[in-house]
């Protein structure tokens, strides 16, 4: 029987649940993380886990809300188990945009668009991978 790593990978097809960089791309393993994290006593069941890239794991920490930076507003980060992606986000060129409050917040706190995160995601597109296909 698979592990509940194992499932939660399987189920983000290895990519990164927030900036959807693929696993295959990274030089670091993706962390599983809580997205209520334990702290706040979130637990260790697949609906409250998601796939992770470093980048993006480090900067949410136990964050499950932040600032929209176009309201000013305190606002939800997105949560992988109950909001679609495509909802919240686009894509413009290597640069993900924040379509409505969640979005702009989850961008915001988990620096989606650090230049570092876009140069990766650009060195990609220049390889022929697209966002959406892992």
């Amino acid at each position: 029987m698979d592990s509940l790593w194992d499932q939660v990978r399987a189920r983000a097809a290895n990519c990164c649940e927030y900036c959807r960089l693929p696993q295959w791309a990274a030089e670091f393993t993706f962390p599983v993380d809580h997205i209520r994290a334990r702290q706040h006593g979130g637990t260790t069941e697949p609906d409250n886990l998601a796939l992770s890239c470093p980048h993006c794991n480090a900067h949410k920490g136990p964050n499950v809300a932040g600032f929209d930076p176009m309201t000013d507003s305190l606002a939800p980060l997105f949560h992988p188990r109950r909001d679609r992606w495509h909802d919240h986000f686009a894509w413009s060129a290597a640069t993900i945009l924040g379509r409505t409050a969640i979005g702009r917040t989850t961008v915001d706190v988990l620096a989606m668009n650090a230049p570092e995160a876009v140069g990766r995601r650009e060195a990609l597109l220049e390889e022929g991978w697209r966002p959406d296909d892992g």
